[in-house]
């Protein structure tokens, strides 16, 4: 086992990366709240005057920072659109799967995968609760109906394994209905890329147990967010150690040679951002890809399934469980 992977927490990218909106809020509310605001809410010029030096300085550093992140994407972005342009015309597709931890990033990142894609080549699919009558359908079904045509690429924040994380640590399949999905899901995902056209990609977004809390505390403050709290989401803390185990059973049983998992480590939303877009803009070679541009993948942000496996089980022979 290499170091790198000795000093890798598996929940944790290492770095979380607050919103550069709640660090301005944080440092305005702070002088407002030392200002005379009787006649009514600070106006701008009033609260630039209030700054100390240091503050202005705070507000300065997170926007650049901010700034930076978004222009580090841009070139990769740009790559994403001749990786479409490619698809569209070799007549292949492409299918990401964006599942893992509540309030890990994955419809961030799929903002910021999509943002500059043509709209008529790409979908997002957000599977819901299925309906009475795709409950007594094959499970398979109403994913499959979402695939792609030639050309396109489909994302899905969330996809067909719901079934080997959510539903069975929720109760929202039988413990028959999980057995079976885990020996027969493999067989499928076979027969999705047979045909030579179609690529499949398997993300698994990882959170820390406590950047995973920091961003719920967000949601439920800010009337704005509060809309994507769910059921699941707030039990997620208290089952949080029944969806590890789930997840390394996933990894067990579906990390196949032809359809691998690769995890993220998503604390840094940044990171994760940008090292998933490297992971996309590998999997399938395209015309016109930069030589200039660093496609080298960080370790310690996408980990291969078998690596994760390797890491979490010698985890589990040292201290009896997972430690996240």
């Amino acid at each position: 086992m290499t170091t790198n992977e000795k000093d890798i927490d598996l929940e944790n990218s290492s770095n979380s990366d607050p919103k550069a909106h709640d660090t301005i809020k944080s440092v305005l509310n702070k002088v407002e709240k030392k200002m005379d605001t009787s006649a009514g809410r600070a106006g701008m010029d009033e609260l630039k005057d209030a700054l100390k030096k240091k503050q202005k300085q705070r507000i300065v550093d997170v926007a650049l920072n901010k700034y930076q992140q978004n222009e580090e994407l841009k070139p990769y972005q740009a790559e994403l659109i001749k990786l479409q342009q490619h698809i569209e015309g070799v007549g292949k597709k492409v299918i990401i799967l964006f599942d893992g931890r509540d309030a890990s990033g994955k419809g961030g990142t799929i903002r910021r995968i999509t943002r500059y894609m043509n709209e008529k080549r790409y979908r997002v699919e957000v599977p819901g609760k299925p309906t009475h009558r795709q409950q007594t359908e094959l499970h398979m079904k109403r994913y499959i109906e979402r695939f792609p045509a030639l050309g396109e690429i489909v994302l899905f924040d969330r996809s067909w394994y719901n079934r080997a994380l959510v539903e069975p640590v929720m109760g929202f399949c039988t413990p028959e209905q999980y057995q079976e999905f885990l020996k027969s899901v493999n067989s499928y995902e076979h027969n999705f890329i047979a045909d030579g056209r179609t690529t499949l990609l398997k993300l698994y977004f990882s959170v820390s147990k406590e950047e995973q809390n920091r961003r719920f505390q967000r949601r439920m403050n800010d009337p704005l967010r509060q809309w994507k709290l769910s059921e699941v989401d707030l039990q997620a803390q208290d089952l949080w150690e029944q969806f590890t185990e789930k997840k390394f059973r996933l990894l067990q049983k579906t990390n196949s040679s032809e359809a691998p998992w690769f995890i993220i480590r998503s604390d840094s939303k940044h990171q994760a951002r940008l090292e998933t877009m490297k992971l996309i803009l590998n999997s399938v070679k395209y015309r016109g890809r930069s030589r200039s541009l660093d496609f080298k993948l960080n370790n310690n942000v996408v980990i291969s399934g078998t690596r994760e496996l390797r890491l979490m089980e010698k985890q589990r022979r040292k201290h009896g469980r997972f430690i996240d």
